[in-house]
């Protein structure tokens, strides 16, 4: 069976990609806003848990990126869908932000303090010591231990600060069991985007700027996936990033202006 090559949708990274903090990063209005014109399918695929799909995109808007909360597709939603798949009505214990409850209950799920069928974790800003050794006592005794997204750091305002990989770091070590992880590397949450846009992964292209989550998730879910220069990724590293990552990208692009050109020759073709 051959796969198909005509570009029908994208699963577009958020920070490094189309934002630094706060600020726009030049051309992503444009890209965005050519995209909705050309009515080509693309979902705005994070790791991030801890926000709803409503505050992302309210954030991308109030930065000048055009959005809806329909487009977002985070790895909080990504881990309710798995979960609710192959547990209906499960109890959940949580270690983790607003959204990535939010995103459990939508899903229909049972969210407990005690006697969980599954642990949940994602980034939690809040984490107490009390927190880690519940987590840690229902793992031991035979929860299932799902994690949202394996990112070790994560930029803030003040500089890198702890992902739900470094919280992830203890629970490992104190349980000795290894997490079912969600987002990017994963596949799981690019077959989720994939799923939700009713396409094939030989359909869609992934864009981001990390080849260890990005490029790497593209290359586990048999999509395509292009580099951005604009993030972790740089014309100096990309290479280095690459090979540490054990994955190529298909396509590297410097800048989004470039890049809304090159998917607009790829539309041209087909």
């Amino acid at each position: 069976m051959g796969v198909s090559h005509a570009l029908r949708g994208l699963l577009i990274d958020l920070d490094g990609t189309l934002y630094h903090g706060g600020i726009m990063i030049p051309g992503a209005d444009e890209l965005i806003q050519m995209l909705r014109e050309q009515e080509l399918s693309y979902l705005f695929v994070t790791n991030n848990s801890t926000a709803t799909p409503e505050v992302v995109a309210e954030r991308l808007q109030a930065m000048g990126i055009p959005a809806s909360a329909d487009e977002v597709c985070t790895s909080a939603q990504g881990a309710a869908a798995y979960i609710a798949q192959q547990q209906p009505n499960a109890r959940v214990h949580v270690i983790g932000e607003s959204g990535l409850r939010a995103a459990l209950e939508t899903a229909g799920l049972q969210l407990v303090e005690d006697e969980p069928d599954i642990v949940v974790q994602g980034i939690d800003r809040q984490l107490t010591y009390d927190k880690l050794a519940k987590a840690v006592q229902f793992i031991r005794s035979g929860a299932q231990y799902i994690l949202t997204n394996p990112d070790l750091l994560l930029p803030s305002e003040h500089g890198l600060i702890p992902g739900a990989g470094s919280i992830s770091a203890l629970l490992r070590t104190a349980t000795g069991v290894t997490p079912t992880v969600i987002g990017k590397p994963s596949s799981i949450l690019m077959d989720f985007a994939l799923q939700r846009m009713g396409l094939e992964a030989g359909e869609a292209w992934v864009i981001g700027d990390n080849p260890a989550t990005d490029i790497a998730a593209g290359h586990a879910a048999g999509c395509r996936s292009i580099l951005v220069l604009t993030g972790l990724a740089t014309g100096d590293n990309y290479k280095e990033l690459l090979s540490a990552a054990g994955c190529e990208a298909d396509v590297i692009i410097h800048d989004l202006y470039q890049l809304k050109q090159y998917i607009r020759d790829q539309l041209a073709r087909f």
